[in-house]
């Protein structure tokens, strides 16, 4: 696609990624042009159709200033980033260096280039064992492993930057992103699939051949964790209204991104079971480290201060459209190998 382009031009970090390629697709609606940047890591090229695609690393500094001086986007989404908790704990130094040094990058290339407005991609994982349910945003943050610290290193550095250069932000942390593009373009793909939802219905359609249940004795409605899922299309319009907001708000600000009710992983399943019509057979395993009982956001603030109401909350409409994209694409694309 031409730069000549008379919309006004977003950077997307992680533009290729599941959330990447769905909040393209809506600030692309809302009239801007998403410039995808991405080294395809854990990305995928056909995930990008509503704007150019820029491959690059996030500590490639003179990579992204050539990105950013052809586009002169307004503002950034800054998506990209590993995102694997249990992972963060064995190999700390790459989260680390991808997530706070990249981030670090791209803060200063947007200084160098006059961009002064970010939305970041925050998450829950800043909080930790929860005090209280369900959580705002003032809830105190220690987080539990290094990828929530890496997360929470950011926020503090949006801080700073906006006292002392006048950066404008808003991280959006959140909770658990599920479903997928109502149309079937796109979807959660992931090349290492760590969330309930997809492995659930990797057994339904026979990929694998059943789903483990880290812990059935919790103090919850069945013994098993209770999270709270936002659908991914609810997430990628809030991007869109955060934007907004910084049109007229200086500072850095932060917001809770999720339904405020939430399912256990026993409710999961069998309404994958129901929405899917296939026998899902599981197995029982003991507590992951770390894993609290209960997660749930408290979106009061999102709501009141941004105006963003999840549209797609139910749990059905979250498994019944990823389910579509199951079926209408990675199942094709699995048989076929």
């Amino acid at each position: 696609m031409a730069v000549a382009d008379s919309r006004p031009k977003l950077l997307v970090t992680g533009g290729a990624g599941y959330i990447g390629s769905h909040v393209c697709k809506a600030v692309a609606k809302a009239g801007f042009l998403p410039i995808a940047y991405d080294n395809l890591s854990a990305g995928h090229h056909w995930a990008v159709r509503w704007g150019p695609l820029e491959c690059g690393d996030l500590i490639d500094s003179g990579r992204l200033d050539e990105v950013m001086r052809r586009y002169r986007p307004v503002a950034v989404i800054h998506l990209a980033g590993l995102i694997i908790s249990s992972e963060s704990v064995v190999d700390p130094a790459q989260y680390y260096d991808s997530n706070v040094a990249g981030s670090l990058c791209l803060l200063d290339s947007m200084r160098r280039n006059a961009v002064d407005r970010i939305v970041f991609s925050s998450s829950a994982a800043v909080y930790g064992e929860p005090e209280t349910t369900p959580m705002a945003e003032d809830h105190p943050r220690r987080p539990l492993n290094p990828y929530g610290t890496s997360k929470q290193m950011i926020e503090q550095v949006l801080h700073d930057y906006a006292r002392a250069y006048g950066l404008r932000s808003v991280s959006l942390r959140y909770f658990n992103a599920a479903g997928a593009d109502a149309d079937g373009e796109i979807g959660e793909a992931h090349h290492v699939e760590t969330h309930l939802i997809p492995l659930v219905l990797d057994v339904a359609a026979g990929f694998r051949p059943f789903i483990s249940i880290y812990g059935a004795d919790y103090p919850t409605r069945d013994g098993t964790c209770v999270r709270d899922y936002v659908h991914v299309c609810d997430l990628a319009t809030a991007h869109v209204m955060a934007l907004r907001y910084l049109d007229h708000s200086v500072g850095a600000h932060v917001f809770n991104l999720g339904n405020g009710h939430g399912a256990t992983v026993r409710e999961v399943i069998d309404l994958a079971r129901s929405v899917t019509g296939c026998n899902i057979p599981v197995r029982v395993e003991g507590r992951r480290p770390g894993d609290p009982a209960v997660l749930l956001a408290d979106p009061t603030r999102a709501r009141q201060v941004l105006g963003w109401k999840p549209s797609l909350s139910s749990l059905d409409a979250m498994i019944s459209s990823a389910w579509n994209w199951h079926q209408r694409v990675l199942s094709r694309a699995q048989a076929a190998q």
